[in-house]
């Protein structure tokens, strides 16, 4: 889901957009301070904004910064916050990685910098916490979880079907019918999240619930896995690290799938290894997949509106003080895809490649 965001954020452009990145805290009472740091930003962003612009043209973005300031629940935060706004875009980005700074940025284009390479890094899923009693769907990122799913349909309350026939009540296959018609109306409002937020499910319940689920699944391949922890007793804490150690496998292969592909497209001839040429096909929008290995750092000084040179002295000016992030940032505006990652399978392919569309 955060990808996605992404994607849209790198392509738009509007006069003015508002980027706030802030670091902030995952526990109380430190996380109040984080409320007061986040309406000192927003005021200044508001100072600075009116002293440019005036009132009047940019009007649904002051209201947006105010209902910012004071709106923002704390209670699920990470190591950082980053906020985007403009006249017709409001979004709010959290991290489990901390931001380089305290930052407003006030531009034609939203700075999705901090957030291209921890957002490779992330890995966001459902948990969903499933009972006879009541069933809950959680959001989580990595080991933490960020959020709660509340709709039309979650929370579930406890299982309303059941028998009412007396020759029926103490029937075993009656009873299994009817816990599987529970679980068939739970996967259904599982799947319509699904299709809003592609976000694959990992699933806390007794082994013979998931047995059940899996029989009734619309789309089993969404659920990737399950244990069977009582979560009656377990908090928010102990629930993420307990689904992660299931979840970040998934990762894992998903970085390997990406590579798998890399090496496919270079035996057919449709990759490229060479900076400039990189930067040359996705700014004509070829580029397909960007897979970049994550120690690899490369600043350089614009020297045209197609060029630019390598810069190796860190005490030289730089206008980009990582390319790799700015080709990360295009190819997500052209709906590419990017892939950051450590597998040592990469370095076969060099520390930066791209997969061309043509």
């Amino acid at each position: 889901m955060q990808k996605e965001k992404l994607e849209k954020l790198a392509s738009e452009k509007s006069k003015p957009c508002v980027t706030i990145s802030m670091n902030t805290h995952r526990t109380h009472p430190e996380n109040i301070q984080d409320t007061i740091v986040l309406k000192k930003m927003c005021k200044e962003a508001e100072d600075r904004l009116i002293s440019e612009f005036g009132k009047r043209p940019i009007l649904p973005l002051l209201e947006s910064l105010e209902q910012i300031s004071t709106g923002i629940d704390m209670k699920y935060n990470l190591e950082s916050q980053h906020i985007f706004l403009s006249n017709d875009t409001k979004e709010i980005i959290k991290s489990s990685w901390p931001a380089t700074e305290d930052k407003v940025q006030i531009s034609e284009t939203f700075d999705i910098g901090p957030l291209i390479k921890s957002a490779n890094k992330d890995f966001e899923y459902l948990i969903l916490l499933l009972s006879q009693s009541g069933v809950k769907l959680l959001v989580a990122l990595n080991n933490t979880i960020i959020g709660e799913i509340e709709n039309d349909y979650f929370p579930f309350t406890k299982n309303p079907h059941f028998n009412t026939e007396p020759n029926k009540i103490n029937d075993p296959r009656s009873a299994d019918n009817m816990v599987r018609e529970y679980f068939n109306t739970v996967d259904k409002a599982v799947v319509k999240v699904f299709n809003q937020t592609n976000l694959n499910c990992m699933v806390i319940c007794t082994d013979d619930n998931y047995s059940r689920l899996m029989k009734v699944a619309d789309k089993p391949g969404i659920y990737k896995g399950h244990t069977s922890v009582d979560y009656s007793n377990q908090s928010n804490l102990q629930i993420g690290a307990q689904a992660w150690e299931i979840m970040k496998e998934q990762q894992v292969m998903s970085e390997k799938a990406a590579i798998d592909e890399m090496k496919s497209a270079a035996g057919h001839g449709k990759t490229i290894s060479d900076l400039f040429k990189i930067y040359l096909a996705i700014k004509e929008g070829r580029g397909d997949l960007l897979i970049v290995y994550n120690d690899f750092r490369q600043a350089v000084k614009m020297s045209g509106e197609s060029a630019f040179d390598l810069v190796d002295d860190p005490s030289q000016i730089v206008l980009i003080d990582d390319i790799a992030n700015e080709l990360a940032r295009l190819v997500l505006s052209k709906k590419g895809r990017v892939v950051f990652t450590d597998q040592q399978e990469m370095k076969e392919l060099g520390d930066i490649i791209l997969k061309t569309r043509y």
